[in-house]
């Protein structure tokens, strides 16, 4: 059964479809947006474009389709639990987990995993292969996510992040020696314009990314970096330090040709998130330890 949502608009504030909807359901702005282009959204029982201003009078209907049956099995793999509450928990991903199924990948992911602990009680916003899932790391990149346990805590913590208030905080080893102590990469990201699976610094259907960055040791041929997101692109930090001639150690897709094949994929970790709890309003910061991975590296590199 689909969910319907009716209301009159009767504002004088000059609001856009997109606004409006999103003030009506509660949903974030994006995924207003996104009931807009799939036309579940009429304004006098006609689909309009979500740059519609609606005027006094108009009947806007919301169509919300039912979230499907989830088809992705629960599975019993251990996590990494930092923190937990009805509203969301924070879990330490270690690198090679798959953080959501996807054609050909349908177990053994961190969603397998939230199933089997959490049941039911998972956001469905982000549809039925991405419960919970607010934002995602790479496969190999290891570290700290937020997982949202019901649609309000979702679009609570989404705004954050897409409001950029979200405190995220890597460290990571790249190549050379990086001679600021500190900086701000701020290059636009989109897909790569020959290299379709991956994404290169581009102007062309690109979105702004911005990377600070401050060195917290030199050593012998590398830079390991504390690195804070202001937006979150895919891939975002690799694209960036690669694009600066500092690609990731590690990384099989944005840096060198020969490979350093030990790291197993980059040597990046998602170390600190921050942020304002969707029911207490209290600011939270959950820290992680660097793994081994990461730990045994550097100290090679400062031998």
């Amino acid at each position: 059964m689909m969910q319907r949502i009716e209301s009159v608009f009767e504002c004088n504030e000059s609001l856009r479809l997109d606004v409006y909807t999103a003030k009506i359901t509660g949903f974030t702005r994006s995924h207003a947006t996104k009931l807009i282009e799939d036309g579940m959204v009429l304004v006098n029982g006609v689909v309009a474009s979500k740059k519609y201003n609606p005027k006094i009078g108009d009947v806007i209907v919301v169509q919300i389709p039912e979230l499907q049956g989830l088809e992705v099995e629960a599975e019993d793999i251990p996590l990494d639990i930092v923190y937990e509450d009805e509203q969301l928990l924070v879990v330490n991903k270690p690198k090679g987990l798959v953080v959501h199924p996807a054609a050909g990948n349908d177990s053994g992911t961190l969603v397998n995993a939230l199933l089997h602990h959490c049941g039911n009680s998972l956001s469905g916003i982000n549809g039925v292969m991405r419960p919970g899932i607010l934002h995602r790391i790479d496969k190999n990149t290891s570290g700290l996510l937020i997982i949202a346990k019901n649609d309000f805590a979702h679009n609570f913590l989404a705004e954050q992040i897409k409001e950029h208030s979200c405190n995220r905080i890597y460290e990571t080893i790249v190549y050379g020696n990086i001679k600021a102590d500190s900086g701000t990469i701020d290059a636009p990201i989109g897909r790569h314009p020959v290299k379709r699976k991956q994404m290169a610094v581009t102007e062309q259907n690109s979105k702004n990314a911005v990377t600070h960055y401050e060195v917290l040791e030199r050593l012998n041929g590398f830079t390991h970096l504390r690195l804070r997101l202001e937006t979150g692109r895919t891939h975002q930090i690799r694209v960036h330090m690669s694009y600066i001639g500092h690609p990731v150690a590690g990384d099989n897709v944005y840096g060198p040709k020969k490979v350093i094949t030990k790291l197993f994929g980059q040597c990046l970790h998602a170390k600190q998130i921050g942020f304002i709890h969707p029911v207490s309003h209290e600011y939270m910061e959950f820290n992680s330890e660097l793994p081994s991975y990461f730990t045994t590296f550097l100290e090679e590199c400062r031998r």
